[in-house]
């Protein structure tokens, strides 16, 4: 077994913490829900950007590509200045919700280039520009442009016009759970010598200054200068760490400088933001003022504190590159191992869970000579950064990475789909973050900072006060959406799955546990309304994650008995909160798809008046289904199941009955052949004829039971024919089919729409008129380009416009686009559900693909189309470029850029431009489960993608490998 699952199963058995550290430091922790103590709840307003150098956080920390360790106790990322930007480059930049055209936008070019599960190996980019940062450009800019003008982005600004940029590129190697090796290289590609300062900054989070008695609130550690090039940092639960800076080399040579060591404590500066005086004269923002203002009062000079860095400066030559090499160790790991005598030999929990830890507290021994042992320390420190024997390190952890995903990602993929996956991978991996929410605290506030507004106990989230977030957890987008979405995740879990499953079922078992999901069985949405409703889709997350679990007959069946519990609480509190009318007929709001509808499907309704959900009532159809694969699955081993698996199919072939019948034809169209909402006054029904993915959603709730499984389960076997044959009225929507009878299967076909309904609906869908676009599918029909669905009533006039792109309504928020563009996560699950359909009708139902083209296919082939299709949204073209990244001709003519691809949150309905959130490479990383699952049976002629040569962006070489 190759050393990366090696260290996943010790790992998971609690062995060795080898997951202790990672890229947990979120990208943005400003402007969150989580440090809002506003009586409005504008946390945009209520911390900004501007604050964010100044300000202490109270939940969570952030950084420029940094990491942390599980409970984000302590921090390093990078922090830069090019000597013309008037504030140190420390974080992320980007514009609020109020600010953007088309809402909140990180306005920064930065890349997840690649990342293992346990991060024993992770490399990322940022592209510093060396003129000035245009920030006040930026929020002017985007500020006078509207809905219908193009976001104003940092090349717009001409930030590297002339390549005048640096690639900063920072990479991270474990040669234990606790030695990490941190490489930097910074490389010139100007046409001009240009100077750069390297601030690589380690820090505790501040848990201190709040007063605070939960689990997490730990007193002010302490780090303090060791020698000339390391400091001492300890922590009462994390124990001691050693921080050093070796060399910094420019081109091929050492540069004769030592760091700059600079102290000061993370803090809030009261006097910069409120006028107060501070209780310090060494605040937050002290190297800022350091380096950029040259303030040399601003850092302590007894060399101490709770945050620190190294300071360098190099002038770098025109495609030249610097290197700087530094290491992070626990007295425990570190490579000079001590003797016996200089510390504790006892041993002590380490503060997250695993044992075998050491707070290394030092004791006095006469025996010892104390001078030797610094002494000794001293040169293994410097042997700790010997450039041929740390590069070696992390030729060996990168080597490892490729033998993992030699395994994990299929050989006989292009070159082109190989580097894709890769990089997907990096960036779900990458997109793991710290996430600490107790929201009882939160609302009450801390005992040692001023009370928050009265509103807040009676204001968002205020009924969640049980909840308790304090986990790794997969975010969407560590800057855009730093927090979690429960619908989200799901996908992310899917596509984590192949490469970290235990990670993964890790994650479905946490939101079902009693501190994430409320007492009356809903589950969280996302901070800044956990009860908000997303779609059902946990379930769906949880019976795939079983599946990859392991072989058929060893598969995690205590996995799937413990969501099952807890999923029959949550689908219980669906059915009481959401089926309004008691008929089978639900209404979700707006159920993740922002502004799709006509309306903000999550505000109250006129009084009388009532939205039954096509989308609504087919996830919970398809909810249905999912429960009752689990139960059948369950049944195997303890018959008691099969009545709950009776309960299910019932309760899904009542969902399906009122979807199609309900007040004639329920939220069936009969003259257009598609599954519409519906608004319901005085008891009467009309709908609303917006077509678009509300009537795609209804195809994804399909199962086969077949025969076989049927006849090891005859209590629910039983119950089934009983209910088929007393109950015909609703019999009539199962299809039952013989194998032989040119069906793929034997057995009954449980789905929403009947053969005949299916294929006037995959009319539309196939339709490049219509949903079909180069890329996949479309959230909104391009009919209503031309025919914008209009609906006037007494509470208003309504309209929906095709939108390829950008949202040009405020709807919802107008930062997220249903009305046209294309979105994975449900493209993925309409690809999946087809696969369903085909294995139960096989070859006897073949579709016009595209329709009209005269090109039929069966819809296992519709399936690989599509796949195809969306896969391409990434690849290069004959010319090099990826329709993600638009029109920006770097992506395909720069060698510096080529290579380099971004995960959108959604995509151009008509040209595949990348919209939204630039790094949503959480859902969108679902690309790697169409590679795997699709793409590999496709045609070859289908993907005539040109091998490219993957560009190794550290601009160094290493020595080889020992492998």
């Amino acid at each position: 077994m190759e050393a990366e699952s090696l260290r996943l199963i010790e790992d998971a058995s609690r062995d060795v913490n080898w997951k202790r550290w990672g890229p947990y430091l979120s990208e943005r922790q400003w402007s969150t829900v989580r440090e809002d103590y506003s009586a409005s709840g504008n946390c945009w307003e209520y911390f900004p950007h501007d604050q964010a150098r100044s300000r202490a956080y109270r939940w969570g920390e952030d950084g420029l590509l940094g990491i942390t360790d599980r409970e984000c106790r302590l921090c390093f990322s990078l922090a830069l200045w090019n000597g013309r930007d008037p504030i140190l480059k420390e974080r992320l930049f980007g514009l609020t919700n109020g600010q953007g055209n088309h809402g909140e936008d990180v306005k920064e070019c930065y890349y997840y280039l690649d990342a293992t599960p346990t991060s024993s190996y992770l490399r990322g980019l940022y592209k510093y520009p060396q003129r000035e940062y245009p920030y006040s450009w930026l929020v002017d800019e985007n500020g006078r442009r509207g809905k219908f003008d193009p976001e104003f982005e940092l090349a717009d600004a001409g930030a590297f016009d002339e390549n005048r940029y640096f690639d900063v590129l920072i990479e991270y190697a474990k040669n234990t759970p606790n030695d990490l090796l941190i490489r930097i290289t910074a490389s010139n590609r100007g046409p001009e010598k240009a100077k750069l300062h390297l601030v690589p900054t380690l820090w505790y989070r501040n848990t201190w200054s709040w007063g605070c008695k939960h689990e997490g609130c730990w007193p002010k550690p302490r780090m303090a200068q060791a020698d000339e090039r390391s400091l001492i940092a300890d922590h009462v639960t994390l124990g001691r760490f050693h921080f050093i800076a070796g060399d910094l080399t420019i081109g091929d040579k050492p540069a004769a400088q030592l760091p700059t060591w600079l102290f000061t404590e993370n803090e809030t500066n009261q006097s910069r933001l409120f006028g107060q005086e501070n209780n310090s004269p060494y605040v937050k923002d002290s190297f800022h003022d350091y380096v950029v203002h040259g303030r040399r009062d601003a850092v302590n000079p007894k060399l101490r504190g709770t945050k620190a860095a190294a300071h360098f400066v190099c002038d770098i030559e025109p495609g030249a590159s610097a290197v700087l090499r530094l290491r992070l160790c626990s007295d425990d790991e570190a490579p000079w191992k001590q003797h016996p005598g200089s510390s504790t030999d006892a041993t002590s929990a380490n503060g997250d869970g695993f044992s075998g830890g050491k707070n290394s507290i030092t004791i006095a021994n006469p025996s010892i000579d104390k001078s030797a042992l610094d002494s000794r320390a001293a040169s293994g420190k410097r042997q700790a950064l010997e450039p041929s024997a740390f590069d070696l390190i992390f030729t060996d952890r990168r080597a490892e990475a490729d033998e993992y995903y030699s395994e994990h990602i299929p050989a006989d993929l292009s070159a082109a789909e190989q580097d894709l996956a890769r990089q997907a991978y990096a960036g779900l991996l990458w997109s793991k973050q710290f996430y600490e929410y107790i929201v009882k605290d939160w609302l009450e506030g801390d005992p040692d900072q001023p009370t928050p507004p009265a509103e807040r106990l009676t204001g968002r989230n205020s009924d969640w006060t049980f909840l308790h977030n304090r986990d790794i957890i997969s975010m969407p987008d560590k800057w855009e959406y730093p927090w979690y979405a429960a619908w989200d995740l799901s996908f992310h879990l899917v596509a984590l799955g192949k490469v970290d499953v235990q990670f993964a079922m890790d994650q479905a078992v946490l939101f079902l546990r009693e501190w994430y999901m409320h007492p009356n069985g809903q589950m969280p949405a996302y901070e800044f309304a956990l009860s908000d409703v997303n779609p059902p889709v946990h379930a769906w997350a949880v019976w795939r994650l079983y599946k990859m679990s392991g072989p058929k007959r060893q598969r995690d069946r205590l996995f799937l008995a413990r969501c099952f519990q807890k999923l029959l609480i949550n689908f219980t509190w669906w059915v009481n909160r959401k089926d309004y009318t008691g008929r089978n007929l639900f209404s979700g709001g707006f159920l993740g798809m922002d502004n799709i509808g006509l309306f903000d499907r999550s505000q109250p309704l006129p009084p009388g008046v009532l939205l039954l959900q096509a989308d609504g009532t087919a996830w919970m159809a398809s909810y249905c289904l999912v429960m009752l694969s689990m139960a059948m699955e369950l049944a195997s081993d303890d018959s008691a199941y099969e009545d709950v698996a009776s309960k299910f199919f019932e309760h899904f072939v009542a969902i399906v009955d009122a979807m199609n019948t309900f007040g004639g034809t329920g939220l069936w169209d009969e003259q257009d052949g598609f599954y519409y909402d519906a608004i319901q006054i005085a008891g009467k029904h009309r709908h609303l004829r917006a077509r678009s993915m509300v009537g795609l959603i209804p195809l994804m709730a399909v199962t086969v039971l077949e025969d076989e499984i049927m006849d090891r389960l005859p209590s629910f076997k039983k119950r089934v024919n009983w209910f088929l044959e007393n109950r015909k009225d609703l019999g009539r929507h199962i299809a039952y089919c013989e194998h032989g009878s040119g069906h793929s299967r034997a057995g009954q076909l449980l789905a929403i729409p009947t053969r005949e309904r299916l294929e006037r609906v995959l009319r539309y869908m196939l339709d490049e008129t219509e949903f079909l676009s180069p890329y996949g599918i479309r959230s909104l029909s391009r009919y209503h380009q031309d025919h914008p669905c209009v609906v006037e009533s007494e509470f208003g006039h309504f309209s929906v416009n095709y939108d390829a792109g950008e949202s040009t309504t405020s709807t919802f928020g107008g930062n997220s686009n249903w009305r046209g563009p294309i979105w994975f996560p449900v493209n993925y699950a309409i690809i999946e559900a087809l696969q369903r359909y085909h294995y139960f009708y096989g070859d006897s139902l073949r579709v016009e693909c595209p329709t009209g083209s005269g090109r039929w296919m069966n819809l296992d082939e519709v399936a690989v189309e599509l796949s195809q299709r969306l896969v391409k949204l990434f690849l290069p073209d004959e010319y090099g470029r990826r329709p993600c990244h638009g029109d920006d001709r770097r992506y395909a003519d720069d060698p510096h850029w080529r290579d380099l691809i971004l995960f959108y949150e959604y995509f151009h309905g008509d040209n595949g431009r990348g919209c939204g959130a630039s790094h949503q490479t959480g859902w969108t990383a679902l690309v790697v489960r169409l590679l795997d699952k699709f793409l590999r049976r496709s045609h070859p002629q289908a993907l005539a993608i040109p091998t490219i040569n993957v560009l190794d962006l550290t601009g160094t070489v290493d020595p080889p490998s020992r492998r």
